[in-house]
Formats: C-alpha cells, sequence, structure tokens
C-alpha cells in the first residue's frame, strides 16, 4: 500500500500528519524533509534573541520523536527533485517513492534584492531554524564585534527582529523604501507610533531608502572584517551583520516542475487540492480559493487548512473555512494586534479612540481593525463587531 506522503516538516507538514492521525491510525504516512526535522514554533526565530535563546533551545520536540509517536516514516536530510503524477511518483535524494496522496507543504522563500557589492552573499535572511542558527553564530561569534545590525526592510517580521535586536542589546538600523514601520498593514497614525516607540529603544529609521551595496571594510581594531552598507539616500553605514527582511515568495519550483498550477502560491480549491488529482497543498506556499485566491502566510490558516485537508486525506472531502484571524506583532516597544480587511476591500481607517483603529467598509460597517497598547486586550470584542 502506497503511503500518503508529505513533503516539507514545517508547521504544516507535521500539523497534517498529527490532524491525520486522529482521524486514521493505520495508514502508512511517509514525511519528507531537506531539512533535520525537529519542530519548533517559526514565529518564535524574531523574538529569542531578546529572550537570551540559543537555536537548540528553540526545537520543542525532535523529529525522531514526532515521528515516533505519530507513526511516521521521516526521511530528514532529504530533497525532493520531481514529482510524477501521472505514476504517482516522487524522486528523491534517497531513491523513488509511490503515493496514494501527496501533501505539498514546501513553505516559501526569503525574497532577496540584487545587492552589489563584494559582500552581498553576507546578507542574512532568517526563515528557518537553520537560518536563524546561522545568523544566531554571526551575532555570537567572539571574532566578530556582532554590536551593529541593518535590516533591509521594515514589514512585520523586520520590526518584530528590530525590536527584538535592540532589546538584546546590538544597535539597530531599519531601512526600507516606505514613507514608515509596517505601511502596509496600518494605519498612518499606527505606523508613527511603532516608528516612536521603536526609536525609543534605540532603533535608527531610513525610509524613503534601500541597499544598494554591501561591501567589506577592512577594521584595524577587529579580527573580522566590518560591512560598509550604502545606501539610495546618499547615506554609508559601517554595520557588523545585515539581515534581508523585506519578505517571503511562496516556493512553487517543485509545484510547476510537476505541471501543478501556480500563481502567488500553489493554486489550490476549497479542499486545498491542486489542479492534480491525489495532490494537495498548504501552509505558506499554497494559494487558497478559499481566501479570496491568497496566500496565508500566517500560523492560524495553517491550523485551519491542516485539520480541513486531514479529513479529506482520511476520506471525507472537507473545504477549508478560514475564520476572522488577528495577528499579534511581537514588538514589545508597542504590541499591535492586527485584523486587516481583504485585500481591495473599499474603505478607510478611522480613529474610534486611542489605540484602536477600525478599517471602515463602503457601508459603514467595520472590515478590519488595529488595536495598539493595553488596546489589544479588546481583541475579541473588536473581533465580534467584524463577524456581526
Amino acid at each position: 500500500m502506497s503511503p500518503i506522503i508529505i513533503i516539507g516538516a514545517g508547521l504544516a507538514g507535521w500539523t497534517t500528519a498529527r490532524e491525520f492521525r486522529k482521524l486514521d491510525s493505520t495508514t502508512p504516512v511517509m514525511l519528507i524533509t531537506a531539512d533535520s526535522g525537529d519542530f519548533y514554533a517559526k514565529p518564535s526565530l524574531s523574538n529569542a534573541l531578546a529572550q537570551g535563546r540559543a537555536p537548540a533551545q528553540l526545537v520543542s520536540t525532535p523529529a525522531a520523536k514526532m515521528a515516533q509517536t505519530l507513526d511516521v516514516t521521516l526521511l530528514a536530510q532529504t530533497r525532493v527533485e520531481a514529482i510524477n503524477p501521472v505514476t504517482r511518483t516522487i524522486a528523491t535524494s534517497q531513491g523513488d517513492f509511490g503515493y496514494s496522496q501527496l501533501v505539498l507543504a514546501t513553505g516559501a522563500q526569503p525574497i532577496r534584492v540584487p545587492v552589489a557589492g563584494d559582500a552581498a552573499d553576507r546578507v542574512h535572511s532568517v526563515n528557518s531554524l537553520d537560518d536563524f542558527s546561522a545568523f544566531h553564530a554571526r551575532l555570537t561569534d567572539p571574532q566578530a564585534t556582532g554590536k551593529h545590525v541593518l535590516i533591509m526592510g521594515a514589514g512585520l517580521i523586520g520590526c518584530e527582529f528590530a525590536n527584538d535586536l535592540a532589546a538584546a542589546g546590538h544597535q539597530v538600523t531599519v531601512v526600507d523604501p516606505s514613507t514608515g514601520p509596517m505601511a502596509a498593514l496600518l494605519p498612518a497614525e499606527a505606523s508613527a507610533q511603532l516608528r516612536d516607540a521603536l526609536t525609543s529603544v534605540g532603533v535608527t529609521w531610513h525610509f524613503g531608502a534601500t541597499v544598494r551595496s554591501v561591501s567589506f571594510v577592512a577594521d584595524a581594531d577587529a579580527q573580522d572584517s566590518v560591512l560598509r552598507v550604502d545606501l539610495s539616500n546618499g547615506h554609508a553605514a559601517l554595520v557588523d551583520t545585515v539581515l534581508s527582511a523585506i519578505g517571503l515568495r511562496a516556493d512553487t519550483a517543485l509545484a510547476k516542475a510537476a505541471g501543478l498550477a501556480c500563481e502567488r502560491g500553489i493554486v489550490v480549491d476549497a479542499a486545498l487540492q491542486t489542479s492534480s488529482p491525489h495532490i494537495y497543498a498548504l501552509g505558506d506556499g499554497a494559494q487558497y480559493a478559499s481566501a479570496g485566491n491568497r496566500t496565508l502566510p500566517y500560523v492560524m490558516p495553517i491550523m485551519s487548512a491542516a485539520r480541513a485537508l486531514a479529513a479529506t486525506l482520511a476520506g471525507t472531502r472537507t473545504e477549508v473555512a478560514f475564520p476572522l484571524m488577528p495577528v499579534t506583532i511581537k514588538t514589545p516597544a508597542l504590541p499591535l494586534v492586527v485584523a486587516s480587511a481583504a485585500p481591495g476591500t473599499p474603505g478607510d481607517w478611522r480613529s474610534a479612540e486611542p489605540g484602536l483603529w477600525q478599517f471602515m467598509g463602503a457601508q459603514g460597517q467595520a472590515r478590519g481593525f488595529v488595536l495598539a497598547g493595553k488596546q489589544t486586550s479588546r481583541r475579541a470584542e473588536q473581533a465580534k463587531l467584524i463577524l456581526a
């Protein structure tokens, strides 16, 4: 009997396996991943530094224990090279395997913009535990000063890392072409408050600017090289580390090569089936029909999708229904909760009271909200207004 094969050992892959095992304890399941497969909470990557948590401390359950508990055959450090939807087989670095159903939980990859300079390859991105391990090693290298970090991007992840790095004692500079932090998610007033809050903990901003080049500069006082970062606004900064937090792009390479329909992500219907029978997708790599053909790069959508997909894999076709999914932003300098309106929703942001903004639709109904500071305790109350 061919197994159900899950490609990817992030939250989407492991959660699908766990939810499936609640419904079916006998069907063989194989999980294949290019990394170790250890289970960890990805959101913890952007707030571990101030807590003094090393990469190994972020692992909540080792891969072997996960596999044993869920009765899953785990192929770690294994790359999937091709999918053949016709023969229902996959080719991997450990051989070929047949599947009864295939789940793509391949996630997303950091967006990398072209940067000039002989140190361009020293720019870090953090999208996995392995990435964080390399970044953490750079920050804690006794032969490097590691104190000044320049962050490319003032979106959600960039702001979370800026707050975390500043709280951990690092000098932080953030560069972004927009007019303020998290400009795409927040009303202008909330963005300004976040900017001021992070400035108060030591973050320096360069808005309306981009990074042009990253180059080595020999520092006679240091055993390692410092980096010179030249910005489009003419400013030059000498830093120790550069972190790119520009955003993520769904990893569709494997799916595209197999002939599956892909747009911003791997296209899936309401039951998470791709354009090919017996192949499903979820997580950061999926483009959900149930969410207006959007990608949803957060934890809550993964949990909803995994439960629905598990039921479908167990024999009961189940469509995913995404609830309202407010996002908690990990910026202790100014705690935030954001519930965005669907893209393209007509309306505008209105300040209801200090620390509370509502996105009001054309018919005068709340379609989204932002809560700041102590107002974050009103998350459930505001959610009811939108669902009413």
